[in-house]
């Protein structure tokens, strides 16, 4: 849902950036990696402890290199396959590191089992969710579907909630909450679109089938 739209007003935002990292001889790759692992490290280091609103601020500062090395790779003309693949494996890297801090922070000083769980629940079906267009694509499909929580909607409500909250440090009363509430939403909304995905999947399969068949796939 979001990505629809949002994306267009960032990567206009953000060519004039793009257009000076190439200036000064950055690759896309390089941008790929280094937003990488900024978010890594602002999650892993942050979260874990507890930090939310300055992990948040880390994590927000490199999370827009996927936006970034795209408008790179565009204006350069060196769009490739590699690219893509690089940059969408690395996507489920950060997104893994973004909800396992919060589970490490739950597992240990949070000290809540079930939010623990939640988390790791918005991690792996983030990751299948994910999942799910890539397969359905590699053997033929257009899987045509806007989920309801895809990976812009899970980044901005964890994101907007983990930073808020982290102003409970800073005295901010009762605002800790919203990471709790953000998190079942997620976990929730990433349910409803993986089932989406699944049913959309299945019916582009049934009518493909029909209108030919292609022979069974491996797995």
């Amino acid at each position: 849902m979001l990505n629809k739209y949002a994306r267009a007003f960032f990567t206009r935002v953000l060519t004039p950036f793009a257009a000076f990292l190439l200036r000064r001889g950055v690759s896309p790759d390089a941008v790929t990696l280094i937003g990488t692992a900024g978010v890594v490290a602002g999650a892993l280091v942050f979260y874990p402890r507890g930090e939310f609103f300055w992990g948040t601020v880390v994590i927000t500062l490199f999370v827009f290199s996927d936006l970034v090395d795209g408008n790179m790779a565009r204006q350069a003309g060196i769009s490739s396959r590699w690219g893509a693949f690089l940059d969408s494996t690395l996507d489920r890297v950060a997104d893994g590191a973004i909800f396992g801090g919060f589970a490490l922070w739950y597992a240990g000083g949070g000290d809540d089992n079930v939010l623990c769980a939640v988390a790791i629940f918005c991690l792996a079906s983030g990751q299948v969710v994910s999942y799910t267009k890539a397969r359905g694509e590699s053997i033929g499909l257009p899987v045509a579907v806007n989920g309801l929580v895809e990976r812009a909607e899970r980044l901005v409500i964890s994101l907007v909630a983990a930073g808020f909250s982290g102003l409970h440090a800073f005295g901010v009363p009762g605002i800790e909450i919203l990471l709790p509430i953000a998190l079942w939403v997620v976990a929730v909304g990433s349910a409803v679109t993986l089932g989406q995905r699944v049913v959309t999947v299945r019916r582009e399969a049934a009518e493909a089938d029909a209108a030919g068949p292609r022979g069974s796939e491996a797995t």
